[in-house]
């Protein structure tokens, strides 16, 4: 007689039992690996899914430290996970454990870039986005395409989110949808615009559900849109992608010209001697407009600008922007953190 000790698909019962995924889909799962990059608000949630529904392999990739008002969104994690200073990928990956113990699951701290992207993505069956920028959006577009991996994109803000699923060779891609990334300061963050709970679960349980259709051999089920929703005004919106089958122009998919990928793109970043402070430079980045940075950093803390440049102070850390688009963050030495801060704050 099967007993839940002698079958390791028991605890799946319920999922099996759903009769288009199966047992079949559940071992093809059991058999598979997901990357997911990011361990905030979406991605604590994605991999939480993930690992309950049995993927047999979850690489999990984060730079930042749990803080406390992220406990109101990052499902996993604890107030004592705050106290003892935890970075992310290794709380996620003590709580993760502790629900499933049957999985591999593979934690790193780590700043996601160009240098080390392929690396991450190896033996890799899905890229799962759990991030908070279109930097390493646009890195992980192109490090699917050019390593043929399906990936799952997400956003949220407020009350609204959106995601797309993107396979490699068959329909567009992010770039596609959304050319370039906006310029510093012109997009809202979590920070300066705020956020609910409630769009994360539904945006992420969205990313997670079209990870497991890939991962139990069912690509044909994807979303083939753009879905949009706004739970505040009780709207949800599916943008048709059919008016992107013509992909040539696109500089990723039409072109695959990977400049992300290949380093041309994205931030760099410099420690200042002896100042406890990065410098982070943007390739290509293009002007910045100083008085639409001011007016929104003046909602978090104190701005002080001239023509040439401003510094914003928030809490323990300053950021000095110029027009070419520089920053200069003060109050680490960590590039890593710094891009956090930048990210948080100032968005790209």
């Amino acid at each position: 007689m099967t007993t839940p000790e002698n079958d390791s698909l028991a605890r799946y019962a319920r999922q099996i039992s759903y009769s288009r995924f199966g047992r079949d889909g559940q071992e093809r799962l059991s058999q598979s690996t997901a990357l997911v990059v990011g361990l905030g608000a979406l991605g604590s949630v994605i991999a939480n899914t993930l690992a309950r529904s049995g993927v047999g392999t979850l690489r999990i990739v984060d730079r930042d430290y749990i803080e406390w008002n992220n406990l109101q969104r990052q499902v996993i994690y604890t107030e004592e996970d705050v106290r003892q200073r935890l970075p992310k990928a290794i709380a996620a990956q003590k709580h993760l454990a502790a629900a499933n113990s049957d999985i591999r699951i593979e934690a790193e701290i780590a700043d996601v870039d160009h240098r080390n992207i392929e690396r991450l993505c190896q033996g890799v069956d899905v890229i799962v986005d759990g991030t908070d920028n279109f930097e390493i959006r646009f890195l992980l577009n192109d490090a699917s395409l050019k390593l043929g991996i399906p990936w799952v994109y997400g956003g949220c803000i407020g009350a609204e989110g959106q995601t797309m699923t993107i396979l490699p060779d068959n329909g567009p891609c992010l770039r596609c949808v959304i050319p370039d990334s906006p310029p510093p300061g012109t997009m809202p963050t979590c920070d300066t615009a705020g956020i609910l709970a409630p769009i994360i679960g539904v945006i992420a349980s969205l990313q997670s559900m079209e990870a497991l259709k890939i991962l139990s051999g069912h690509s044909e089920q994807i979303s083939r849109t753009l879905t949009v929703f706004d739970l505040w005004e009780n709207r949800i919106r599916p943008v048709k992608l059919s008016g992107l089958d013509d992909r040539s122009g696109c500089p990723a998919c039409g072109q695959r010209n990977f400049e992300w990928l290949a380093g041309k793109r994205g931030s760099q970043s410099a420690v200042l001697c002896g100042r406890n402070a990065i410098q982070l430079s943007f390739a290509e980045s293009e002007p910045v407009s100083l008085d639409s940075l001011a007016e929104s950093l003046r909602q978090m803390g104190t701005v002080e600008a001239n023509p040439y440049l401003l510094r914003a102070t928030i809490g323990e850390h300053a950021f000095t922007l110029f027009g070419d688009g520089r920053c200069i963050v003060h109050g680490t030495d960590d590039p890593a953190e710094a891009r956090s801060l930048y990210a948080r704050y100032i968005g790209t």
